[in-house]
């Protein structure tokens, strides 16, 4: 049963410590260390490997080492924390780590967003512009340096206005004994709703909309340059050629497709977070450097 128990006198609503039943509990606490053990050892892998061999350090494996750090700040500061707000009734945990979790997380997901962007115009230029200047590894550095800050900037209102507030109308029931405790949340607190709701549709545009029609964009792009090259040509060796580039344009379709499909509907916690866990993933697996 993952209804509260909840209680009622005069104006103030008693909820249990413990949100759910212990197996109800259990199935949480598993499938979120599930996702959380995905993420951890698929992007620590990634960062490994891509720091670890000379040969990957390309423009567009800078960018998914980024990724996979933002993805792995991602389980850090914020599968366990929700996890617990799943759980338990409240916040655990004081002013400071109400704001230092609370701007982790937005910093991590938003600089994960922006690579993402990163890498479909990256790869954009390489396959529907082969022969303009590519990006280089300073320039790559550069975009990732502007990734965080711009990350660190759009996310920084919502950490100044997070605050622990007991709720005025909500008492933890602690114990059979009727023994009660006051709820605290953390979350934001501004001045009015209009600025809130400004500031939502600041985010909603920058951090989902404005990325994903980017990236469905460029990657429309990029498959419509491949399917124009499809025709095979004539000659053994140059079908052989073909056959071969062909087979990796395939993988790289596939790979964008999944891509698009991952980022478009993360809806909910548990969808961004397998997001966090799937990217390596898919830049591993459809990745021959790094198989």
């Amino acid at each position: 049963d993952t209804k509260h128990d909840l209680y009622a006198d005069s104006n103030i609503t008693y909820v249990n410590y413990y949100l759910h039943q212990p197996q109800v509990a259990a199935i949480f606490i598993i499938s979120y260390f599930l996702t959380f053990f995905l993420c951890m050892v698929g992007n620590t892998v990634v960062c490994f490997i891509v720091m670890r061999n000379t040969h990957m350090h390309t423009v567009t494996n800078l960018f998914i080492l980024n990724l996979a750090v933002s993805d792995l700040l991602v389980g850090i500061f914020c599968m366990p924390i929700t996890l617990l707000d799943n759980i338990i009734a409240g916040w655990p945990f004081g002013s400071t780590m109400c704001k230092i979790s609370g701007l982790v997380q937005g910093i991590s997901v938003a600089a994960s967003v922006f690579t993402l962007v990163a890498i479909a115009v990256d790869r954009f230029q390489c396959v529907v512009y082969p022969f303009k200047p590519k990006l280089t590894i300073k320039t790559a550095s550069v975009i990732i340096m502007i990734i965080w800050i711009l990350a660190i900037v759009i996310m920084s209102p919502s950490a100044i206005m997070l605050h622990v507030q007991e709720e005025k109308y909500y008492r933890v029931r602690l114990n059979s004994q009727n023994k009660t405790s006051p709820v605290y949340w953390c979350r934001e607190d501004w001045p009015n709703r209009e600025m809130r709701k400004i500031y939502t549709t600041v985010l909603f545009a920058n951090i989902y909309l404005a990325p994903l029609s980017l990236i469905i964009i460029m990657y429309g792009r990029i498959g419509i340059a491949l399917s124009k090259t499809t025709v095979p040509p004539s000659g053994k060796q140059n079908q052989e050629q073909w056959h071969v580039v062909t087979k990796k344009q395939q993988k790289v379709i596939k790979m964008l497709l999944t891509v698009i499909n991952t980022y478009i509907y993360p809806l909910a916690h548990w969808l961004a977070f397998g997001n966090s866990s799937i990217n390596p993933i898919i830049y591993g697996f459809f990745s021959e450097n790094f198989r």
